[in-house]
């Protein structure tokens, strides 16, 4: 089985990221695989495990997001490829999502695995839109597969109301929910063997992709600028006796912060 896993390169969330001026602080960030996707990696892993194949990473970015691919392979990814683009900030997801249609095309595959969302926009739409640019079934949010074949997929998703069951007919596309998996550690082997694995790049102009289709030009929504979020302010404790605390709690829920109003 051929799966594709799109990856992409985010600023670490477990630090502190800084806003100055609308704009976020490069100085000291420092750059991982969004964990949705790293769980999606996991799952094309276990799944050419149990059912052969291999595994193809896919990213859109800089130079620097090269390294996010070598750790894919580290963690036991066949090969990946690398779509060079410097454009990545300025970049919706329909314009990402077309930028991903044309990398794909003319290449074989049963199966795109994906995150449900990237860490730093939380949008889920890119995905989403490429399935349909490509004319590909897609179930998100998925909790579990199982009965895989070369054909079909039991998909098990996060509904609304509770868990749904579906079967997917391949070649599709899936976007997993990071509850799916604990995705595995790099090895010092896997480390090493990573550098030999193949790893292609390529530019936009070689997949048919103009300045129209690319940045501001070729997105459908613009970040104006990024905004700090207020501090949160600290909590009340209430201590004595629990007649008392549940009723200044309630007091102070309907008086001062409008909660049941």
């Amino acid at each position: 089985m051929e799966i594709i896993v799109l990856v992409k390169q985010v600023p670490d969330v477990a630090l502190n990221i800084k806003v100055k001026e609308g704009e976020i602080v490069e100085e000291g960030l420092s750059y991982v695989i969004s964990s949705w996707d790293e769980t999606a990696l996991e799952a094309a892993l276990q799944i050419t495990e149990d059912v052969g194949g291999e595994v193809t990473l896919l990213t859109v970015g800089p130079e620097k997001a090269a390294e996010s691919l070598r750790k894919g392979l580290a963690m036991g990814a066949h090969k990946a490829i690398h779509v060079k683009y410097d454009q990545a900030g300025e970049t919706d997801s329909f314009a990402f999502a077309k930028i991903l249609q044309k990398a794909l095309e003319g290449r074989n595959y049963d199966l795109i695995l994906t995150g449900r969302q990237s860490q730093d926009t939380d949008s889920g739409l890119t995905a989403p839109m490429l399935a349909e640019f490509l004319g590909l079934p897609q179930v998100t949010n998925i909790i579990r597969f199982s009965d895989v074949s070369e054909n079909n997929i039991t998909l098990y998703r996060k509904g609304d109301h509770g868990t749904e069951v579906v079967d997917m007919v391949m070649p599709g596309l899936v976007t997993v929910n990071d509850s799916l998996n604990e995705p595995r550690l790099a090895s010092m082997r896997g480390i090493m063997m990573a550098k030999k694995k193949p790893l292609e790049e390529i530019d936009l102009d070689s997949i048919g992709i103009t300045s129209e289709m690319s940045g501001i030009q070729g997105s459908m929504t613009q970040v104006l600028q990024f905004e700090k979020p207020e501090s949160r302010k600290e909590g009340q404790i209430f201590e004595g006796d629990e007649a008392n605390t549940v009723t200044q709690a309630v007091d102070l829920m309907v008086g001062e912060a409008k909660f049941l109003t």
